[in-house]
């Protein structure tokens, strides 16, 4: 789902702060006071929530450089706000506007995460896993290697007779009895494959171009291809290994899992609502010019 922007979002959040009763006791100590403005108090969860606005926006620094950056932030966003109230900026009409807009965000957002604590279950996840495992263990693997020569330009015939002569050379060689990965370190113009000769290590059928995939997969381990053309040039390669897809081990991959689960459920809550929604939209009259932006 889209996020509000931090400095809407968060101002939100800051108007509400300005005139929320004071904490009890058991909530002052679980959220201490971190600093004071004019004699209002800025607490802890004050500096959590801008830190979850500004998200990847916050510069990488020390914790200790980062708490004095938040709570800079959000002291400056305090004063400011204490000062616009004075000029009675939150009485207008456009603020409010914005206010109610940031507000319904914020409460989308609410709803969503709660969506989502309450899908992230072991049993879901589980369940998602083992889906997720059946299907990936009926998918075949090819390791393999190759050697390239390449055609820049797919429409120079002159470039690409001469990368598929190279080719066939080679291949001449190979099926001779040289060793694939000596000459794969020594001919291939394929950066990566000078360094491990050739070895393009395991890989599925739709992580390969077309015109490569289809051969790799018919060759049976160990077997030399005939050219292979592709859009980068002439190849022939060689099947090290063939095999099905190997299961990672749940705990590799939870994080992974989570996310689709939550992902899953707040889409699913969404279609839902949408669908018990009554909602209408309005054609605008052909005459009408779209609104301004303002900078």
């Amino acid at each position: 789902m889209t996020r509000l922007p931090a400095r809407i979002a968060f101002a939100a959040m800051l108007a509400v702060a300005l005139t929320a009763p004071a904490p009890s006791q058991a909530q002052a100590q679980n959220d201490p006071v971190v600093a004071k403005v004019n004699g209002m108090e800025i607490r802890q969860s004050d500096l959590s929530a801008a830190e979850e606005e500004i998200g990847q926006n916050l510069p990488a620094m020390p914790a200790e450089a980062k708490r004095d950056y938040l709570v800079t932030f959000v002291t400056d966003m305090v004063i400011l706000a204490k000062a616009a109230e004075a000029r009675k900026l939150g009485d207008t009409a456009e603020f409010k506007r914005k206010l109610e807009l940031a507000r319904t965000r914020l409460l989308m957002e609410t709803l969503l995460q709660a969506e989502a604590k309450t899908a992230v279950t072991d049993e879901a996840m589980k369940k998602v896993y083992a889906e997720a495992t059946k299907q990936i263990g009926e998918e075949k693997e090819v390791r393999a290697r190759h050697i390239l020569f390449r055609v820049e330009d797919p429409k120079d015939e002159k470039a690409g007779k001469e990368a598929e002569g190279k080719l066939r050379a080679v291949i001449a060689r190979l099926k001779k009895g040289e060793d694939f990965a000596k000459i794969a370190t020594e001919l291939t113009e394929d950066p990566s494959g000078k360094a491990n000769g050739g070895d393009l290590g395991y890989f599925t059928k739709d992580q390969m171009v077309p015109e490569f995939a289809e051969v790799a997969f018919k060759l049976e381990k160990g077997q030399l291809s005939e050219p292979v053309k592709t859009q980068f040039g002439w190849h022939v390669l060689k099947v090290e290994d063939k095999r099905n897809r190997p299961i990672p081990e749940f705990d590799k991959v939870k994080d992974q899992v989570r996310s689709f689960v939550v992902r899953k459920a707040q889409a699913d809550l969404v279609t839902k609502l949408r669908s018990e929604a009554k909602v209408e939209k309005m054609t605008p009259p052909a005459d009408a010019k779209p609104a301004e932006q303002k900078k």
